[in-house]
């Protein structure tokens, strides 16, 4: 994914703002297919930088709030993390931790750069293919969001695929071949079934709704800062906008920076502030009034709501019978036995 501004939108032949044709999502499809063919094999090449300097602000370098997966088709990539670089092959994969910060350079090394790119975002995942758009860098060719409610058990997934590849040990190459072959082919699924909401949109706003989830985190978006990108005027944009969707454009940005900072209250341990800053709010103070106005709670009591539905849920029983209920995980039904 890139941070800055993607000069495929300000060139007449880029496809982004059109739905991924027939051939772009076969060769998605056959990309992960044959990830996953040789997972099954134990063939399988999973690289994962390590975890240090998380959350670090680094010249040159950037960090994103939830793991990017990246699957290499041909030509190379070279990410430059704080500790160590680590180079992806074609038909390598690599798992970039959230908050790791790093470089990203590529090469075509006698190939055509080609590289598919997954995303995750507040209750969406996208998948991109790459080209060489400038030399040593990649772009966005055509990309496709996905609505995702299980959304946490993609990130449970990656995440645990990260952290048991740097945990030798007996049974490690079969916990990565069993993680690695559902995830994939999870999101094989996602492709196939394709998206029936999220890319319906056409034109600017699936290139407005694409860029706000590019630089969420991004404390100059605002509808100015769009129309610059999409080369229009901010008065014609937010009216396009609320035409086509129905809901205001500065709404829509605010509505997605909060949901995913909800959910980064309820699956990450970071602090309020720094889910604020990670959600495009360079004030935590201002991001609690926006937060309150809409879930109707603070950051911190919407937190502890959740962490109290936990505590509930762990203080229930743990297994019904037909005339009682058990609260010891089964102890006494056993000694009754």
């Amino acid at each position: 994914m890139t941070d800055s501004h993607s000069p495929l939108l300000d060139q007449p032949h880029g496809k982004i703002g059109s739905p991924l044709s027939k051939a772009d999502r076969l060769e998605m499809i056959e990309t992960l297919d044959r990830y996953i063919r040789e997972a099954e094999y134990n063939q399988a090449s999973l690289k994962t930088p390590k975890e240090e300097g998380r959350l670090q602000k680094r010249p040159g370098m950037h960090y994103h709030f939830k793991p990017e997966i990246f699957i290499q088709m041909s030509g190379w990539t070279e990410f430059k993390v704080p500790s160590e670089t680590v180079v992806v092959k074609p038909g390598e994969a690599c798992i970039m931790p959230a908050g790791v910060p790093h470089h990203e350079t590529i090469s075509s090394d006698g190939k055509p750069f080609r590289n598919l790119v997954v995303g995750f975002y507040s209750n969406a995942i996208s998948l991109h293919l790459a080209f060489e758009i400038t030399p040593g860098k990649p772009e966005i060719e055509v990309i496709e969001f996905y609505d995702a409610p299980d959304l946490p058990v993609f990130l449970s997934l990656t995440n645990c695929l990260v952290e048991n590849n740097h945990k030798p040990g007996p049974t490690q190459a079969k916990i990565i071949k069993g993680l690695s072959i559902s995830l994939f082919a999870m999101l094989r699924g996602l492709v196939e079934r394709g998206s029936d909401t999220i890319n319906q949109d056409i034109g600017k706003v699936f290139q407005a709704k694409w860029l706000i989830r590019e630089q969420l985190s991004n404390t100059e978006l605002n509808v100015k800062m769009l129309a610059e990108r999409l080369q229009c005027s901010p008065d014609y944009l937010s009216h396009f906008f609320n035409t086509q969707t129905g809901e205001k454009l500065t709404h829509y940005i605010q509505r997605i920076r909060i949901e995913g900072a909800a959910l980064a209250l309820q699956t990450t341990p970071l602090y309020v502030s720094e889910i604020a800053f990670s959600s495009g709010f360079a004030d935590p103070a201002y991001f609690a009034r926006v937060f309150k106005k809409f879930m109707g709670v603070s950051p911190q009591e919407y937190r502890s709501a959740i962490e109290e539905r936990r505590r509930s849920d762990e203080a229930g029983p743990k297994t019904i019978y037909f005339d009682h209920e058990d609260y010891s995980a089964g102890e006494a039904h056993r000694k009754g036995g």
